[in-house]
């Protein structure tokens, strides 16, 4: 088998491993008669989120916050804790063939899941199985920096005990890829499984 260009890969998980419904926020603000984009507006709004992303805050704090914020336009703290709820049990679609892949790599080469996640993840990848795809995950909630941070990837990288020069990031954020290659990774910019297999260039 040719060499390989790299001795570890770093892969994201939301937009590559799983998918969030993103219709899913849109009826979840129909179904409780809130304007468009009101839910995603509050939850992913920068302040909320990155204390929840570098564990400054834990998942349920900042649902919590989330449900402060949506008080007033859902006309009561228990209409927006409803809201909260339910978006709270949305699941993702696992993608099959990205696990399919993974394993193939795992063969080979240190598979790692890097994720801008809440304190959340390690539970909800437990759920769907999804906790014994890779040789570790490395959640920025959890080491208190987030991708497109320096630190986050070197830290991965330390924890698996491969230089980052020797890493393949597999990631659907452009700013998250860029930021990767600086410090001398290969890395790809995932639109589709496709992608991912022509990077693993694996057997």
């Amino acid at each position: 088998m040719t060499a390989l260009p790299y001795d570890a890969v770093l892969c994201d998980i939301d937009g590559v491993l799983r998918h969030w419904p993103v219709p899913g926020h849109a009826d979840l603000d129909i179904r409780h008669g809130l304007p468009a984009g009101t839910l995603a507006a509050a939850a992913f709004a920068p302040a909320r989120m990155h204390p929840a992303i570098t564990g400054e805050i834990t998942d349920e704090q900042w649902r919590s916050a989330v449900a402060a914020d949506l008080a007033e336009v859902c006309g009561s703290p228990e209409r927006a804790r409803a809201v909260v709820t339910a978006w709270s049990e949305v699941v993702p679609r696992v993608d099959r063939e990205v696990v399919a892949l993974l394993a193939r790599a795992r063969r080979v080469v240190t598979v790692a899941l890097l994720s801008n996640a809440t304190t959340r993840l390690e539970r909800d990848l437990a759920r769907q199985g999804l906790d014994v795809v890779a040789d570790a995950v490395v959640n920025t909630a959890r080491i208190g920096v987030a991708k497109p941070d320096p630190r986050a990837y070197l830290l991965a990288a330390e924890r698996i005990g491969v230089p980052a020069h020797r890493c393949l990031l597999v990631d659907d954020t452009p700013a998250n890829v860029t930021a990767a290659r600086a410090l001398g990774m290969t890395a790809l910019h995932y639109r589709s499984a496709q992608d991912l297999r022509a990077a693993l260039v694996i057997d």
